[in-house]
């Protein structure tokens, strides 16, 4: 007996009129056995006469005959499909760069089409059997996120740490032919998938657009814990300058021809290299941000509409909290808040010591490494600290040093905000009401 066991239903819904509880499980839909909720969302959305087979947690079996509009919601929920295991090697692999120490998921490697699709996941599809790919052509589970990394198939292999691997450029042919969406990124490893071979990468994802929708380069991350390893260069300075003036122009070109923007160079690119990003225009609908593709230009568009309208909030002291590569357009950022506002603003970029100092995004910053920064410095009212630093929805950092902790180690005041121009203007102003109304 497999199926899914039920987490929550919805007041008011289908399923609770017709008595499904939490802990129920649901086996089948119009007799087909449920693999996943992909199978879930396929088999109930568009029919609207439904047989569905629950197990209760008595073992009572129940058969329940449903109508209802096309893609009416049952208001049923359930977990996450369990991810599949990577079983790749790849000679950048950030997971095998990390210390010991760390809260457990972080040392999961997943490759699992399915999280591709509902999560936006990178996968490799070196691990895909063809059963797999036959369901995501059937079910229609599109966009996918692809690691391509390159495209000639022996760098592949070298890359990927793994010789029993499929040729890529198949199987996105028939993922396009199907009419499959896909968002692909290669990381950029210096001397290795650059040059002729990124040249020819991009030429062949871009020869199947618009299936292949967008390209993210994006360049390695190298921790100072890479002891047994193989030897790689980072992605520094000049490289960075040289990288883009190459590159830049022909993405232009490339997105030109292809009359949409299809490739994309990481914000981290320019940030090392200390040169201007891009017209924002130029980033399209930001199909890759959550690569690090544009999040530095939506903060800049987006620090310009909050310094016009943003109102004074009283005279208080904050530091905030960033990382080495954020620091400049952030604490730029923060000069001209606290301008409108009145608040006196310490950005202070931590330094990584956990993963090294070449690691320098915000996303990466440790709690013990806060915590060293910012021993013996006057924080003033409190200490604002970005979202994207924490776990979702625990407020523990990667060291599972959690926010409580965090200020009591400081003896501060510590605020999370949204990571973006308007969540610190909100924080301030909601710290700006708490010390009016300690006033009075």
């Amino acid at each position: 007996m497999k199926g899914l066991v039920i987490e929550t239903v919805t007041p008011g819904s289908i399923a609770d009129e017709l008595d499904v509880v939490p802990k129920d499980r649901l086996l089948c839909v119009n007799g087909r056995l449920l693999r996943d909720i992909i199978d879930y969302s396929y088999y109930t959305s568009t029919d609207e006469e439904l047989l569905l087979e629950i197990v209760k947690q008595d073992g009572e079996h129940w058969e329940l005959e449903i109508e209802k509009e096309p893609y009416e919601p049952l208001g049923l929920t359930f977990a996450p499909p369990k991810p599949a295991r990577c079983r790749n090697n790849c000679i950048f692999c950030f997971v095998h760069q990390l210390p010991k120490g760390l809260r457990k998921p972080l040392y999961v490697k997943d490759e699992d089409y399915r999280l591709s699709f509902l999560n936006g996941n990178y996968v490799t599809l070196a691990n895909l059997k063809q059963a797999e790919l036959a369901r995501i052509i059937e079910q229609r589970l599109s966009p996918l996120y692809i690691s391509v990394h390159a495209t000639d198939p022996q760098l592949r292999r070298q890359l990927l740490g793994n010789k029993d691997i499929p040729p890529i450029m198949d199987q996105l042919r028939k993922l396009a032919d199907s009419g499959i969406a896909m968002h692909t990124q290669v990381v950029l490893c210096p001397g290795v998938n650059d040059g002729p071979q990124l040249e020819r990468t991009v030429a062949d994802l871009a020869g199947l657009h618009p299936a292949v929708q967008s390209l993210a380069i994006v360049p390695l991350g190298l921790t100072r814990h890479r002891r047994g390893l193989p030897t790689l260069t980072a992605v520094a300075a000049d490289y960075a300058r040289e990288f883009i003036e190459f590159w830049q122009p022909r993405a232009k070109s490339l997105n030109k021809r292809l009359r949409e923007p299809f490739l994309f160079l990481a914000d981290e690119f320019y940030l090392k290299a200390a040169l201007p990003f891009p017209p924002f225009r130029e980033y399209g609908d930001l199909p890759q941000i959550e690569n690090g593709v544009g999040m530095v230009p939506l903060f800049l568009r987006d620090a310009d509409r909050v310094l016009r309208m943003a109102r004074p909030v009283g005279n208080v002291r904050v530091t905030v909290a960033t990382g080495v590569s954020a620091f400049g357009f952030v604490a730029e950022f923060l000069a001209g808040l606290g301008q409108k506002t009145g608040v006196e603003f310490v950005p202070l970029a931590i330094e990584n010591r956990l993963f090294g100092e070449s690691v320098t995004v915000c996303g990466l910053v440790a709690g013990n490494d806060i915590v060293a920064a910012l021993a013996g410095v006057d924080i003033g009212k409190a200490l604002l600290v970005p979202d994207v630093m924490l776990k979702e929805g625990e407020g523990v950092f990667l060291d599972d040093v959690g926010l409580e902790e965090l200020g009591q180690r400081l003896g501060c005041k510590v605020m999370t905000f949204d990571s973006t121009p308007r969540g610190c203007y909100q924080a301030i102003r909601l710290l700006g009401r708490s010390k009016s109304a300690t006033s009075h």
